[in-house]
This record gives C-alpha cells, structure tokens and sequence, in this order.
C-alpha cells in the first residue's frame, strides 16, 4: 500500500482566490476511488482548523485526514507569547497568554514584515526567550508577486541574533512524522505533492519519500528549479492524466 502527503495552497487551491485547481477536486476522487491513503498537508495558520477543513469540503474537496501546524502549536510553545504575523494569525493566538514584554516564546507566523517589526522580534530574541517559526516556506505568493517565505524570515533572524528556532509545521520532521503516523506507512511508501520544491519536497525526498512538483503555485517555470524532484507537472490534472500516480 502507498499513499500520498498533498499540500494545499498552490497545489489544491490557487493563492489569489483559494478556489479549486484544474484537476484538484478529481484527482482526489480518484485517489478515493482507488482506496489510496492520502493526508492534505498545509501550514495553514490564517483561518481556524476546522473552519478551513469545512471551507475546503464546501469546495467538494473529499478527504479525511488533515493536518496543519495550528493542531500541534501546544506542543511547543511556552507561555507567555510573544506572536508576530498577519491579522488573522495573531487573531489566532489570543487563545493563549500573550506578553510583549517579557516573553517565554516567540511565535512567528508569515508576514510581510516592516522594519521596525523586525526590530521588535529582534529585540525579544535577544533577551531568553525561545523562536518558533509556524513553518518553513520557501517563498510567499501574493497577487501573482514572491516574497521571501518565513523560512527565509528564520534564518534572517538566526543569523541577526544567533539564536536558533524550532519549527512547528512543514517541512518539520516531527510534523512529518505525525502525518505518517496517521496514514499508517513508512517515508518510503509515501508520495508527496507540492508547489514547494525548497520548503517541501526536498526536505521530504531526504526523509525517504517521492517528491512531485506542481507548477501551479510558487514556482511557475522549470527554469527555476535548481534541485530536481522526482516529478514536475503543470498542474493536478496533467498529473492525474499521467496515469503515473496509480504507480506512486
């Protein structure tokens, strides 16, 4: 049995209006109809678990299984916080103690982050507190523009204060892992699906697991890519043409 690690914006929904796909509502059909086991994998930390499970569904996305770094943050924050990212995000995280002032933990999530933001966060990190990244993007999309993603934000902050993070989501190997525990199969039986070549699919191809690219979200151009996956299509419907993912 195989089964499949499938990320979400840019490669399930597109990164402007958060609708379908072409090829993305059937494709996981027909990974139902198959029986294949599958987990949508996202670092979504703008809307609440379960409020984005159902937005997803009412799409007529079927599936089961869901993971994303707001249902396992407990295990590794310290209160009180100290969370810097979007509206929504810090929204989020006034369900636990927040104190700017003499933090335990702060707590990054994606942003376009003005300067004197950083220099609030970097002010923080140099006293004892410990830096948690809600993930590790490679590159932000917005309104068809890139960005640097929040793993290039962490190693920014690294670097500036020498302070190392720990990071909840993808392409964490405990975040990983716990999604291979419930699929229930080792990395070598798994196939991961992403528009994340650096933040997704080669951490994951150095875990053991086959890595397929989607051109349909950060990367727009095989011209791009610098390190190969195993795979590269345009979309999830030239994908699942392919036929190749029943052989996954």
């Amino acid at each position: 049995m195989r089964g499949f690690f499938i990320d979400i914006q840019g490669t399930l929904i597109d990164d402007k209006d958060f609708l379908p796909l072409p090829g993305a509502i059937d494709f996981l059909d027909a990974l139902n109809k198959e029986n294949i086991p599958f987990i949508l994998l996202t670092n979504n930390t703008k809307r609440d678990s379960v409020e984005f499970i159902n937005y997803l569904k009412s799409l007529g996305f079927n599936f089961r299984n869901y993971l994303d770094p707001l249902m396992v943050l407990d295990e590794y924050i310290k209160t009180p916080i100290a969370p810097f990212g979007n509206e929504k995000f810090l929204k989020l995280m006034q369900k636990y103690e927040i104190d700017y002032k003499n933090p335990k933990s702060v707590v990054v999530g994606l942003k376009l982050f003005s300067n004197e933001e950083f220099a609030d966060i970097i002010e923080l990190l140099l006293k004892d507190t410990k830096l948690i990244g809600m993930h590790k993007t490679s590159l932000y999309s917005k309104n068809n523009r890139r960005y640097p993603g929040l793993g290039a934000v962490l190693e920014m902050l690294k670097y500036a204060t020498s302070k190392d993070y720990e990071v909840v989501g993808k392409p964490s190997s405990n975040f990983f892992n716990r999604a291979k525990e419930i699929l229930g199969l080792d990395y070598d039986k798994i196939t991961i699906i992403s528009d994340d070549l650096y933040g997704d699919l080669i951490p994951a191809k150095n875990l053991g697991m086959k890595s397929v690219l989607v051109l349909s979200g950060k990367i727009k151009s095989k011209n791009e890519i610098k390190q190969n996956p195993d795979e590269i299509y345009t979309n999830l419907k030239e994908y699942l043409e392919s036929g190749k993912w029943k052989k996954s």
